[in-house]
């Protein structure tokens, strides 16, 4: 084998490596909210992973700083709930979530996510 097919085979291996690791792996920051959370809108949501009460109300208050459209609404389907949000303004949105689980949220176009844990 010469020596350009196993940096190709090497580059390959850790470029796998890193895709593996960053799209899969990468674990987000849990913060557990009492009665209301502000989430920061910029490059994805800051935290990422809310822990809220079951049975409760919760105020999630999402500042957007980034001014990607992608970031403009943001959509909580499994409480029905699509808002905008517009730049440097805080936006309410009140959850309570029913019964334990995960409730993902994401940006209008998908690629951006976090999630709501009921416990």
């Amino acid at each position: 084998m010469s020596i350009d097919k196993i940096l190709v085979t090497i580059s390959g291996l850790g470029l796998s490596i890193f895709i593996y690791y960053f799209f899969l792996m990468r674990k987000g920051k849990e913060v557990k909210a009492v009665s209301s959370i502000d989430i920061t809108v910029e490059g994805g949501y800051n935290p990422e992973i809310i822990q809220v009460p079951v049975g409760k109300e919760t105020t999630l208050n999402f500042i957007r700083k980034d001014s990607n459209s992608c970031l403009e609404e943001v959509v909580l389907s499994d409480f029905g709930i699509r808002k905008f949000l517009p730049l440097d303004k805080k936006v309410e949105i009140k959850v309570n979530p029913q019964k334990a689980g995960e409730y993902p949220f994401s940006c209008g176009m998908n690629m951006f996510h976090g999630k709501v844990v009921a416990s």
